[in-house]
């Protein structure tokens, strides 16, 4: 059966890219039948929601049948255009036993649901992918009075959520090591400070490398097994800017933060020297598994870099300042009259 092309224009009104693949789609061999027998339960939501700007889809029938327009396709992914007029169930079957009893108090009880910045581990790349979503469901109600389908008005917050997150994260590391007073304590805090926030990275260390070559000491045995890893720090001492490691080989069992699955790979960015050219020591940040493709995360471990690199050399130089007082009053211990002369008074 072939649906009269006015039909279609009225069903699925406008010029956008979802109108005219609803257009075309072979909505007869489907459980919705052809749209001239649609209620116009379904086909109003199904023009407002074409016509919007605002990111939308809606369900409909037993099965919530998904329908969707131009601003919601970015959030499917690689999912789209295939998903049009499938199952909810099946177009996010990764996440369907987390918000299916947000369906059923819609289309049980008629009563529209909330949630901000929700967490949803996404399958729209071809991986688990860590997103935040700000979304309603309502009912919508057939010709009968009975509720049939649902709509969702969505707005994606997955950038904002993480990078206010990012920004807490640096506040935090700057308000923790600012007391620091010695290396040994800039380590410490800065371990702890990074603890708060593990799920940009499930795990970080930081190593100091010595003026004469090779890194500082490293953890007692009893450490953390990321801690007593061989991480490839070479390249880094030679003046990379950054290197990625796959974690194979290196930990067999990468601590996974807040996450459950684990790192697969590490970066490692230098930490400037204030006293010499070439790094004073490398920050190693396990990565997110849940974001591969993640184009800011090299600068967020940059920035965090710099901040440790300001401690340091303000330690650093209080350590100067006090070896340079004990070195004058040792001076003074053994000659007196030389701090005369420092005051400009010459004995005769």
């Amino acid at each position: 059966m072939t649906t009269d092309p006015g039909v279609l224009e009225d069903a699925f009104p406008g010029d956008s890219a979802l109108s005219a693949l609803m257009r075309a789609h072979d909505w007869a061999s489907t459980p919705l039948g052809p749209p001239e027998r649609w209620p116009e339960g379904l086909k109003v939501p199904v023009r407002m929601m074409l016509t919007s700007r605002f990111e939308m889809w809606l369900g409909w029938g037993p099965d919530l049948a998904f329908f969707y327009n131009d601003a919601y396709a970015p959030t499917l992914g690689i999912k789209h255009p295939g998903v049009l007029g499938r199952p909810v169930r099946e177009v996010w079957s990764e996440i369907y036993d987390e918000v299916s009893g947000r369906f059923d108090t819609v289309m049980r009880e008629g009563v529209a649901t909330w949630d901000k910045a929700l967490l949803l581990l996404l399958e729209r790349n071809g991986y688990p992918e860590e997103t935040y979503h700000t979304f309603s469901y309502s009912p919508l109600r057939g010709d009968s009075g009975a509720v049939e389908g649902l709509m969702c008005i969505v707005s994606e917050e997955t950038e904002r959520v993480i990078s206010e997150r990012r920004i807490e994260t640096l506040s935090r590391l700057a308000s923790d090591l600012l007391p620091a007073r010695n290396r040994p304590e800039v380590v410490a805090r800065f371990r702890s400070a990074m603890a708060a926030n593990t799920r940009d990275f499930p795990f970080c260390d930081i190593r100091l490398f010595r003026e004469a070559g090779g890194v500082e000491a490293a953890d007692d045995p009893g450490a953390a097994p990321f801690r007593r890893a061989h991480w490839p720090l070479a390249p880094i001492a030679a003046g990379e800017a950054s290197v990625r490691t796959p974690l194979a080989g290196l930990l067999s069992d990468p601590p996974k933060g807040a996450w459950d699955a684990p790192p697969r790979e590490a970066m490692i960015v230098p930490i400037a020297n204030s006293s010499q050219a070439g790094a004073g020591g490398a920050l190693i940040f396990g990565l997110n598994p849940l974001r591969p493709d993640d184009a800011d995360i090299t600068g967020f471990a940059q920035l965090i870099a710099g901040q440790v690199a300001g401690a340091l050399a303000g330690v650093d130089a209080l350590v100067a300042v006090a070896a340079e007082t004990e070195r004058l009053r040792q001076l003074f211990l053994q000659s007196p009259s030389f701090i005369a002369v420092l005051r400009g008074i010459v004995w005769k």
